[in-house]
């Protein structure tokens, strides 16, 4: 059975939906502003592993993903610019301009990374109304209030509001930023908005009506009502960075819970920093390591796959160019290795069944890709048919989704094209000596080609070849 850690419990558990054979599962999306880093791209290549395996030992899964395309701030302490604004204003361009550009961005590393497009991606700016539906409930069961022109969630009517870490209330720090100041209109240090007025955001491009007032939605009350509307009232899985974990996912809980009068979401799956060398990586310091950026240093994305596979996602990845170099040369390794696999003899599912069976034991604890990737190996050294090993590389690829045995066709491909234009080459230099009546020169190229495994023939409608 499958187990996973769940980050409110602090604890694995055995996994068990709410329905029987079906997962509702939602993923925080991108706020698209910027193209998203590599560091961005390793929880949703984690997420996708966990979603196929899922599908794999055959769960109906529906996955979700919010776009948030408005109401994300710079700043942790709900002030400050909105993330949108401050991409618009960077491109002088529109804000919808800017989400469009950026979720096709998006959406182009994920198809790069075969990480496979979630079943409902909803952008935020097409749920007003779900918004201000949840945002009345909460202020008339008296979780919220009005301040300053803002509406804000009340965190001191929660009995607990720290899920993820026990914070003390008197070392709380405002945000998870050093620049975050406080906001005065608020009740407590915790309590977060639901939506902003015009009365303090006359820049904001994107506003609308409601019976709060001219404005727009908080971050943290999208992702809520987002996955309400798509999964109902219950949700098993909801997935994200671990950055996310607070104060995003502990407002996501509080409002939510708070909204429906009972528990919302069984399963909190976090992964963890991808950092650098000097720290987390992020947009604002160092490099931009983006996808595009990993393929003009000569990397295929899957490689990059690849290298945060041989992690697991609770532990945090150091990113560096060496760690790149290794994996691709591992990868390559394997890919040709996978190319000198034969489709011959027949397939022994008796065989294959214990492969399978270290796959899975690997996957069910706690989504271990890298004794997965080691399973993979194990099945490359066994003493097994051809046939066998090619059905178990491509029985695991539904899950690893590194495109093993296409990448290992394309190579062997490539490499006959390689060798039939070599031998084309030299069978042309040989009829030239020929002609010239340099029949050493001739015999010698006829020998060269031998030591390639390459056999020549004089006929009549010239000369033919073929491998010995």
């Amino acid at each position: 059975m499958l187990s996973l850690y769940n980050t409110a419990t602090h604890k694995k558990e055995e996994f068990k939906p709410n329905e029987a054979g079906k997962v509702s599962m939602y993923t925080c999306g991108p706020t698209v502003y910027h193209f998203a880093h590599i560091g961005n791209l390793r929880t949703y290549i984690m997420e996708d592993v966990l979603e196929k395996y899922l599908r794999y030992i055959d769960f109906d899964v529906k996955r979700i993903m919010n776009i948030t395309d408005v109401g994300h701030l710079s700043s942790d302490a709900d002030t400050g610019e909105d993330k949108m604004l401050k991409g618009a204003k960077r491109e002088h361009k529109t804000v919808m301009e800017i989400a469009k550009f950026y979720t096709d961005a998006f959406f182009e590393d994920m198809k790069k990374l075969n990480i496979k497009r979630p079943d409902v991606v909803e952008p935020a700016t097409s749920c007003i109304d779900e918004f201000i539906k949840m945002i009345e409930v909460l202020l008339e069961k008296g979780y919220a209030y009005e301040a300053g022109g803002n509406i804000y969630f009340d965190t001191s009517k929660l009995d607990e509001y720290y899920v993820f870490n026990k914070h003390d209330a008197e070392d709380l720090q405002v945000g998870v930023r050093d620049d975050v100041f406080e906001d005065t209109n608020k009740k407590n240090k915790t309590d977060f908005v639901l939506w902003f007025t015009k009365s303090k955001f006359d820049d904001q491009e994107l506003k609308w009506d409601s019976p709060f007032g001219v404005g727009y939605p908080g971050w943290h009350i999208e992702c809520s009502a987002i996955s309400i509307k798509h999964s109902g009232e219950y949700l098993d899985i909801h997935c994200g960075g671990i950055d996310n974990a607070f104060p995003h996912h502990t407002n996501e809980i509080a409002q939510s819970e708070a909204y429906l009068g009972h528990k919302w979401c069984n399963y909190w799956f976090h992964v963890l920093h991808l950092n650098t060398n000097s720290g987390k990586m992020s947009k604002s310091k160092g490099e931009f390591l983006t996808v595009s950026l990993l393929e003009q240093k000569g990397y295929d994305p899957l490689v990059y796959r690849f290298f945060c596979l041989l992690s697991h996602y609770r532990k945090s990845l150091v990113f560096s160019y060496e760690g790149m170099d290794n994996a691709k040369v591992a990868f390559n390794k394997l890919i040709k290795k996978i190319g000198t696999l034969k489709a011959e003899g027949e397939l022994n599912e008796q065989e294959a069944k214990p492969f399978v069976e270290k796959f899975k034991e690997a996957l069910d604890n706690d989504l271990n890709t890298s004794l997965a990737i080691t399973a993979l190996y194990d099945v490359l050294k066994a003493k097994i048919s051809d046939a066998t090993k090619l059905y178990l590389i491509s029985d695991f690829d539904k899950v690893l989704s590194l495109d093993l045995i296409k990448k290992a066709n394309e190579k062997d491909e490539g490499a006959n094209a390689d060798l039939t234009a070599k031998v084309e080459a030299l069978i042309a230099e040989r009829g030239e000596a020929k002609r010239a009546k340099d029949f050493a020169k001739a015999d010698e190229i006829r020998a060269t080609l031998l030591e390639m495994g390459i056999e020549i023939k004089d006929t009549r409608e010239g000369v033919v070849w073929n491998k010995i």
